[in-house]
């Protein structure tokens, strides 16, 4: 059984101490930043937001200047907006309560229990570990408590989302058994550092196998960001601000908001085919129900 009043971070201390373990951390720490600043500009995903952004804010001026008369896009009233400091900041405290949060943007709401176990599982489990480490307390009562409740979360969320879930393969028609490295990898090290965090401690901690497999199963999940999904941790909140300014000041990367009983979507060229189709007319993805990611 697990005894989640003890860690095994207290024991480990009289084989390496708390110096190394903290050595452990920063080199981790390290490579995450290290990684995802490769993965940024291998995907260039920085270099995208900074030439939306511009192109938004170049088409937001133009709209203006014209008096939004000869736009097509935009919001239903005055079509384009200057958008204040404090309407970002109000849409950031938003992106940050409703997309960070609460994983707004999951509309299954077991999909979205999924998501939450995972990610508040993580963040407490290593909340409560670097805590302990740093603070040279393994054995401090509250944090001992929180690091099992963050892995026990994490376990049941990374397994249920992997057994239910996983990206890719259930919208394919493919089995949980169809394993691919890269697009797997953040997946698969979530699972396994878990799962061997919860067998060290049922263990009674100490530097033998189930602390290698963790030690493995760590620096897979932090040293491997650059070829996992890790990355999107830091990205998916940039795209879910960037998402909801664009809607704000009506530039909305060229796209329509209106709905065709709008006039000026109506008389749009790309609407030519669907002006006088009912209201409902292609939706047919929305009969299926929304069962994978």
């Amino acid at each position: 059984m697990i005894d989640i009043t003890s860690t095994p971070i207290q024991t480990l201390v009289e084989s390496i101490g708390y110096d190394s373990m903290q050595t452990y951390v920063w080199v981790m720490i390290i490579l995450v930043a290290v990684m995802t600043v490769a993965d940024m500009i291998h995907k260039k995903s920085a270099t995208y937001f900074f030439q939306n952004s511009e192109k938004a804010q170049a088409d937001v001026k133009k709209g203006l200047a014209d008096g939004n008369s000869n736009c097509t896009i935009g919001t239903n009233e005055g079509r384009f907006k200057e958008l204040t400091a404090g309407d970002k900041m109000g849409i950031a405290v938003k992106t940050v309560a409703v997309d960070v949060v609460g994983s707004g943007e999951f509309k299954n709401p077991v999909r979205r229990l999924v998501h939450l176990l995972t990610m508040y599982g993580f963040v407490l489990f290593n909340l409560a570990t670097a805590m302990m480490i740093f603070g040279s307390d393994g054995a401090n009562a509250t944090w001992t408590q929180v690091w099992h409740v963050g892995a026990i979360m994490l376990f049941i969320g990374s397994w249920w989302f992997w057994f239910v879930f996983k990206v890719d393969v259930a919208a394919e028609g493919n089995t949980w058994t169809s394993i691919e490295i890269r697009r797997d990898m953040f997946s698969l090290s979530l699972m396994a550092t878990s799962t061997t965090a919860l067998g060290w401690s049922m263990t009674g901690g100490g530097t033998g196998v189930w602390f290698s497999l963790l030690i493995l199963s760590t620096a897979s999940l932090f040293g491997g960001v650059y070829w996992s999904k890790f990355s999107h941790m830091f990205f998916k909140p940039m795209a879910a601000y960037n998402k909801r300014i664009i809607k704000a000041d009506g530039s909305n990367e060229n796209l329509p908001h209106e709905t065709r009983d709008d006039e000026w979507q109506q008389n749009r060229h790309s609407m030519e085919l669907l002006k006088d189709a009912p209201m409902n007319f292609g939706l047919g993805i929305k009969r299926e129900p929304p069962n994978h990611y």
